[in-house]
Order: C-alpha cells, then structure tokens, then sequence
C-alpha cells in the first residue's frame, strides 16, 4: 500500500509544528507544502472545507484537520515506532486534558500578550504566566510531561516556544525567570532531531509577529 503523506501548513504555526514533529518522530517522509493563508489553495479549501485552516494532514488522499487529532492519529497509524501517546489509560488520559489545557487556555492568553496593549495585554501576561505556572508545576522534577519518555504533551507544547521571544519583546517578558524548570525543558525537548528540524528560529518568527502587531495594535 502506498504511504503518500502530504502536510498542508504555516511555518510559523505552532499547531502544524505539533504534526511534524510527531511525523519525524514516527520516522515518516512527508511532502511539506507552505500554504499562503490570504490566498488559500485549492486543496486545502477541498481538505478542509469545515475550518478552512492549516495544518491538513493529508494521507493517501484522506484528510486529517486539528492538529492535536493529527498527532493521535499518526500514533496509531505508524504505531511500530515511538509510542506517543501513553499506553496506560489513565495515564492517556491525563495527557489528553493537558493537551487540551494548552489549546483551551494558552493559545487564548499567548494571543492577548502579542496582539493587545495596556489593560487588556496587562491581563494577558498575568493569565499567560500563570498558565505557564500550571504546566511548569505539572512538569515537575520529571525530564518530559509524560515521564522519562517525549510524548503528546510535550509535543502539544513544544512549538509555543518559539513565539516566546516576540512575547518577551512586545510585552515586557522575561519567561525564564518566572518558569524556569519550563525553559529547561525546552532546552531538553530542542536536543531531539524531530523537534529541531520542525521548529523555526524564534528570531524569525518574533519579525513575522512584528508584522502581526501592525495590523492588530494601532500605535
């Protein structure tokens, strides 16, 4: 059977970073195609149609939308390699609601960090280093989310990091002095060849969000 694996995505998305790496942890070859969200293809119009919105997981001419179902699905299709997922239930899960927590809380109070100003950006920081606060404690002393092993929370997250410098620019951060066992552990999971060849340099991606704040916070 063929195993054709196409990636609809945006370099700087820290949701399409979520299924690359979980493809190069799996060891997958997949074609990458940059999408240009103000002009979008075809064929993610035809393999999205609900969301209209990258990453689209595309195998052997199916489509997969959302990232964090993108992840769990290619645990169970390349299941041979690299469990991502844990094979404990409970302990899967746990691993779902954290996963969950970053996409329901962070996604929302990383946004008002880089695209607001005064109060409603005040807030945004508060909630947002309170939230890193939760998953630092949730950490713990353990070298991944899931123990000793790199798996779906970690993968969930990971791609955040790389915004963290543009917060730290527009917003008067410094996330390494309020969460620092949560930067160690970036510094840990960046070690990971899956996780550096998917994750673009944060310089990068704090210029492309100082393109961002032009159209979003008015001087």
């Amino acid at each position: 059977m063929a195993n054709e694996v196409i990636l609809l995505d945006f370099w700087p998305s820290m949701f399409g970073m979520r299924t690359r790496i979980a493809l190069r942890e799996k060891g997958v070859e997949f074609e990458y195609r940059e999408e240009d969200l103000r002009n979008k293809s075809p064929l993610l119009l035809q393999m999205n149609p609900i969301h209209k919105k990258i990453p689209v997981l595309i195998h052997n001419g199916k489509p997969v939308n959302e990232s964090i179902i993108q992840v769990q699905y290619i645990d169970e299709v390349w299941s041979h390699k690299n469990p991502i997922l844990p094979s404990d239930p409970y302990q899967r899960a746990q691993a779902r609601f954290w996963a969950d927590f970053i996409d329901k809380k962070l996604y929302d109070a990383q946004r008002k960090v880089w695209a607001t100003k005064g109060e409603e950006q005040a807030a945004g920081k508060k909630d947002f280093i309170e939230i890193l606060k939760t998953l630092e404690s949730e950490l713990g002393d353990k070298p991944y989310f899931g123990g000793d092993d790199f798996g779906y929370v970690d993968i969930a997250l990971i791609g955040f990091y790389t915004w963290f410098p543009a917060y730290e620019k527009f917003a008067n951060l410094s996330i390494e002095s309020e969460v620092p066992k949560l930067i160690a552990w970036v510094k840990k999971c960046l070690q990971r060849e899956s996780v550096a060849k998917s994750l673009p340099d944060p310089e990068k991606v704090t210029e492309f969000v100082s393109e961002l704040r032009k159209k979003f916070v008015p001087e």
